[in-house]
């Protein structure tokens, strides 16, 4: 019985894992969401009208962002990925870092802990956004190149 309740807190926690890093990578989306959602609450549009207007600028702000990623100014695709990535960054680093002082009592390791996680998401959110916007893997040589040539 205890081997089954120590496989299940496993598999619980590495669910738990996988949402959160799933999840974070959407933080810029909901972020607008919810901004628009509250906004719209203390204007007086209601329960409804406030659900229905925050998953709208939600939907918005990742569409809008994936089609702007795909953009042909080098630039302007750094400055939109960084849009996306900074806030899933910031937000997975805290709960990392948070979440890790259950089990590591090193405040180095944690914080090891918490960039390597920053990190790894910061990068998830970039390559997704790659590739829902049709890019291949990124090549900078051949995009600066290509830069240059429309110049």
């Amino acid at each position: 019985m205890l081997a089954i309740g120590l496989i299940l807190n496993i598999l619980g926690i590495g669910v738990f894992c996988w949402l959160i890093f799933e999840l974070t990578v959407y933080a810029l989306p909901f972020l607008v969401g919810f901004s628009i959602a509250r906004a719209a609450l203390q204007s007086g549009a209601g329960i409804i009208g406030t659900l229905l207007t925050g998953i709208a600028a939600g939907a918005a702000a990742i569409t809008i962002g994936q089609l702007a990623f795909a953009a042909r100014p080098l630039i302007l695709r750094k400055l939109i990925g960084a849009a996306f990535v900074a806030p899933a960054a910031l937000a997975s680093y805290d709960l990392i870092l948070a979440v890790s002082q259950i089990g590591v009592p090193s405040l180095l390791w944690r914080e090891v802990f918490a960039w390597i996680g920053a990190i790894c998401v910061g990068a998830t959110v970039w390559s997704r956004l790659a590739l829902y916007a049709g890019l291949r893997s990124f090549d900078w040589g051949s995009a600066v190149r290509s830069e240059m040539r429309q110049e």
